[in-house]
């Protein structure tokens, strides 16, 4: 099987191919049509049991490192948290989980509604690119917030971030890396003159005190949490819109219920995934994986976005059912690589969709649906502008 995301329509909807795949087995080679291959996991049974499974590693440096390969990618963006594996994860995942906790969310909420507010109240009468106006600002205000990232210099960073995922343009990938991690060098030596009492400030202090984080696990860290912080939530925004214009039975049964819009969430995530593989693993010895041999060494890619789509799991999977109970889905990831910052994710969702609903009763959207550009990248499915009228 060769590499779907090459197709355009595959990228507008990879759900009838994935289940196609995964009909014919749930666990496949696949080529990426570059002369490497790995397995693609589209099974939500297999998926689940691959995120939590040890012998499927994440540590890229040491999977590439008698690879020869010519990429530049700085070492604080290729070895980062979600590229490493216990003891190293366990450590780092430590000192940044306390400020994503649902009580450090719930103090951050009234100034997510407050930056919401402000947003959609530039929004003009007419047309408005949802992602540019409010999916893609919101999330990126409120990790710089949170993470301490002055106004001024919030855009370049967000620029820096969109170019991280340049599929196909490994240069542009690789040189984005380098100045993200040269900002953020420089930002920690700032923070070290002047202290405040951001995320990334009390990442200073661990890396100056006796928690054993070297200087480059600090600048890692603070760009895993600013790109992964915006990034996915834009998409799961923008999706979540996208999902309800397109099921106005689902949108006017919240705009009647706002208070649903929470119970939702788990729901638009289901179906429409803004993670759509997870982040790359590979197989440290040899495993069978929903009844498939993987040699050791093999690439294995877990389509999250499939798995959330399997009719063995979730009945009528493509059908978009906002009383389901889909807590389970796999958006999150599952096992000790679960997105750590999940609860802030939710709460900017859930904050934004209510605001839209309530203040744009009328919204719909301003071109076919099969007009819509989608981002050329496996590991995010997303818009690359949703253009509303409101």
């Amino acid at each position: 099987m060769t590499d779907p995301t090459t197709d355009p329509q595959f990228l507008r909807d990879p759900y009838p191919a994935y289940a196609v795949m995964r009909s014919a087995c749930p666990v496949q080679l696949m080529s990426t049509g570059s002369g490497h291959s790995g397995y693609l996991v589209t099974g939500y049974a297999q998926a689940r049991e691959a995120l939590s499974d040890s012998r499927l590693s994440k540590d890229t440096a040491a999977f590439f490192a008698d690879k020869g390969s010519r990429r530049d990618l700085h070492p604080a963006v290729a070895h980062n948290m979600l590229a490493s594996d216990p003891p190293r994860h366990t450590r780092l995942r430590k000192l940044v989980t306390k400020a994503f906790t649902t009580g450090a969310v719930a103090e951050m909420r009234p100034f997510i509604t407050g930056v919401t507010d402000e947003l959609l109240d530039r929004w003009p009468k007419g047309e408005v690119d949802l992602i540019a106006a409010l999916a893609l600002p919101l999330p990126v205000i409120v990790i710089c917030e949170l993470l301490g990232v002055p106004e001024e210099e919030q855009a370049l960073v967000q620029r820096w971030s969109g170019e991280l995922f340049a599929a196909g343009k490994p240069e542009v990938i690789d040189a984005a890396s380098h100045a993200m991690a040269d900002y953020m060098a420089g930002l920690i030596e700032a923070k070290r003159t002047r202290p405040g009492n951001s995320l990334l400030d009390r990442l200073v202090s661990a890396r100056d005190g006796d928690d054993r984080l070297s200087e480059e696990e600090l600048v890692s860290l603070a760009i895993l949490l600013l790109v992964a912080g915006h990034e996915t939530t834009t998409h799961f925004i923008g999706n979540a819109v996208l999902a309800l214009l397109r099921h106005p039975d689902q949108m006017d049964r919240l705009r009647r219920n706002p208070e649903a819009v929470t119970t939702a969430l788990d729901e638009l995530l289901r179906f429409d995934s803004p993670v759509s593989t997870a982040t790359f693993r590979f197989a440290t010895q040899a495993c069978t994986l929903g009844g498939t041999e993987i040699p050791a060494g093999a690439p294995v890619l877990i389509a999250l976005g499939a798995a959330n789509r399997d009719p063995l799991r979730f009945t009528s999977p493509d059908r978009l059912a906002l009383d389901r109970g889909a807590a389970a889905h796999l958006g999150f990831g599952h096992g000790i690589h679960r997105c750590v910052g999940a609860p802030l994710a939710k709460a900017e969702a859930e904050i934004a969709l209510r605001a839209i609903l309530l203040r744009f009763p009328g919204i719909r959207l301003a071109v076919p649906p099969d007009q819509l550009e989608w981002r050329r990248t496996r590991l995010i499915r997303g818009l690359a502008a949703l253009p509303v009228r409101v």
